[in-house]
């Protein structure tokens, strides 16, 4: 299906939820590659795919955002990124019956650099192969999200453009004074400006501190663009319950907090870690009333 940026100005488009928590009450093991699930499990993937669909998502993404040569060489399958990619959008595709988008995640390398850990050019090579990947497999869109180094972002969103295909450009901020910047010191307006000129058609923010703490990131956002603005943010900081990683946040404070969200700019909501079908379901609810 043919998208364009212009087709989510001026309404509340419902993305999804968390994945990888939900591969884990669906008995992923601690540690496993989760990617490899869309060939090993495919009708688990499906199942947490469909779930968000049932929910009320009009967008989901892929079980792919770890799916590059570098986080998959951590678990000697390098040599899997078109495999997995492919597997990835496809299982997704077939959950959204036609029903939802399929925006393809692409999350980041795990180097730096900085650091001179890697180069921007071998980061461009690595994106480009699972982007290529990624549009093979049938994605409308392509999402780089939880970004915190802005060189490593524009390496993705310009790998990401290659395919042809609409690209989302998202960064994760939860420090600084205000915690507004990226853990590396970027600030929501050094993002979009960066994402923008790298060829990003929507800009936004994932993951970080919590719902409430990204209503400032949206209107930083919406200051400097009028770019549809994505938002898929945390139910809060996790608490260490036991064994058990917990997140205390309702779906329905999340769901309420969502209304700042929107009025500060974001086009496109959806949640990140600790979120589930509960939260897009709320989610969903709220929006259908506004």
């Amino acid at each position: 299906m043919a998208i364009n940026a212009a087709d989510f100005v001026g309404k509340v488009t419902i993305c999804d939820g968390a994945w990888g928590t939900e591969l884990d009450k669906l008995g992923r093991p601690a540690g496993a590659c989760c990617e490899e699930w869309n060939i090993s499990h495919p009708e688990l993937v499906r199942q947490v795919a469909q779930s968000y669909v049932q929910a009320g998502s009009r967008i989901i993404l892929t079980n792919t955002f770890g799916a590059n040569r570098f986080i998959l060489a951590r678990h000697h399958m390098e040599g899997r990124v078109a495999e997995f990619n492919v597997a990835g959008v496809r299982i997704s595709r077939e959950a959204a019956g036609g029903k939802a988008l399929v925006f393809a995640s692409m999350g980041p390398s795990g180097k730096m650099i900085l650091t001179g850990e890697v180069t921007a050019e071998s980061l461009f090579e690595a994106f480009s192969e699972q982007a290529a990947a990624l549009a093979e497999g049938g994605a409308d869109a392509i999402v780089v999200e939880t970004m915190t180094e802005l060189a490593e972002a524009v390496a993705a969103v310009r790998a990401a453009r290659t395919t042809g295909l609409p690209v989302v450009g998202c960064m994760t901020f939860d420090s600084g004074r205000e915690k507004t910047r990226t853990n590396m010191g970027v600030t929501p307006e050094q993002a979009v400006d960066g994402l923008v000129a790298a060829g990003a058609d929507m800009v936004g923010c994932n993951c970080g501190l919590g719902i409430e703490h990204y209503v400032k990131v949206a209107a930083l956002m919406r200051a400097v663009t009028d770019r549809p603005i994505w938002v898929k943010a945390n139910a809060g900081l996790p608490e260490i319950d036991g064994t058990r990683i917990v997140y205390r946040m309702s779906p329905e404070e999340f769901a309420e907090h969502s209304r700042a969200l929107v009025a500060a700019g974001a086009n496109i909501i959806g949640g990140c870690c600790g979120t589930t079908p509960d939260f897009i379901r709320a989610l969903a609810a709220v929006h259908a009333r506004a």
